[in-house]
């Protein structure tokens, strides 16, 4: 697990109070003896690790829409939140700024391409932010299969670069784990949809740009660990050095870009559409997500359903929709 690898590495910067999993009782536990801390283990495991502790920062790397509560719980305790779950803000994104800004608390995110952007605006105002430009690896199936429809769970969960759970491997193979980073920083950084791009950048070296309104764009660059970010949302704003491989240019050799292919990956122009809608369709996205991925692997629609079920969802996403799931 690479926060604990963080937190192995820095043991006089952190002390974890509280672990939780839904299913993996004996890697949580086994954490939790390794810090001295307390474990959790079931459906509301990381409500009561936030609701039973108290803490400076709540890591937040849930799956879905189980990160909603426990992220609105952390912040009502006066937890600063280091979000790695894509889906609080895209399902949530507004009333959970509005709340961590009347609570004083602060939401820094963990997903590489949003730690890269937070980290290339520290000390310039957003207002001179003129555009972001997302990276993305372009997952399995960049360049083939032509026929999508063929494609087998044991295919798109062969991501080139990144070991991730099977719902967010699939999501990067469809885009929509891009798709869900655009709604992100929209509501993160409080920029347009329209002025933030995405690119493909196979390397995974570049996580983000972002484009002053000087003209300068500034980068951050890294080789593909999760570490990096991690640290820097459980550090900030502080540094900690680490003892992990450097990135090295001459190496790497050659860092290439192309435009994203919205034929072929269509979820980035449906997450697009959703915040241009607003209301429920971003959430119902989300949920309609989660549904569609669920099917996929357990053999009951094809792959290139799943884009068809999300467009479905947009157009009438109080079906997909409730105030249950939202908790707000």
């Amino acid at each position: 697990m690479s926060a604990a690898d963080v937190v192995r590495s820095h043991p006089d910067a952190f002390r974890v109070v509280a672990v939780a999993a839904l299913r993996s009782r004996e890697k949580c536990e086994s954490l939790a003896r390794e810090f001295g801390a307390k474990a959790y283990v079931g459906e509301d495991a990381a409500m009561r690790a936030v609701e039973e502790n108290e803490a400076d920062v709540c890591l937040m790397a849930t799956v879905g829409a189980s990160g909603l509560k426990p992220t609105f719980a952390a912040i009502e305790r006066g937890m600063d939140v280091a979000l790695a779950t894509k889906e609080v803000m895209v399902m949530a994104g507004e009333p959970v700024m509005r709340l961590a800004k009347e609570k004083g608390v602060k939401i820094i995110p963990v997903d590489s391409e949003h730690s890269a952007i937070f980290q290339c605006m520290q000390g310039s105002p957003r207002k001179s932010v003129a555009r972001l430009t997302l990276t993305a690896s372009g997952g399995p199936f960049l360049d083939g299969p032509e026929d999508l429809a063929s494609v087998a769970p044991a295919d798109a969960l062969a991501h080139p670069r990144w070991k991730m759970g099977p719902k967010v491997t699939v999501d990067s193979s469809t885009m929509m784990n891009k798709g869900f980073e655009v709604i992100e920083a929209c509501r993160l950084f409080e920029i347009p949809v329209e002025n933030i791009d995405v690119v493909v950048h196979p390397e995974s070296i570049v996580h983000s740009l972002v484009t002053f309104e000087d003209g300068s764009t500034l980068a951050q660059l890294s080789p593909p660990d999760m570490r990096v970010a991690i640290q820097y949302a459980l550090s900030w704003p502080d540094r900690l050095p680490a003892e992990r491989e450097a990135l090295d240019l001459a190496k790497v050799a050659a860092l290439t870009f192309r435009p994203l292919d919205e034929r072929r990956f269509p979820c980035v122009a449906l997450a697009r559409a959703a915040m241009r809608l607003g209301g429920l369709a971003p959430a119902a996205l989300s949920v309609a997500d989660e549904f569609a991925v669920k099917e996929f692997l357990e053999g009951r629609i094809r792959y290139t359903d799943i884009p068809n079920i999300l467009e479905e969802a947009i157009k009438e996403p109080k079906k997909w929709v409730s105030s249950s799931q939202l908790y707000i």
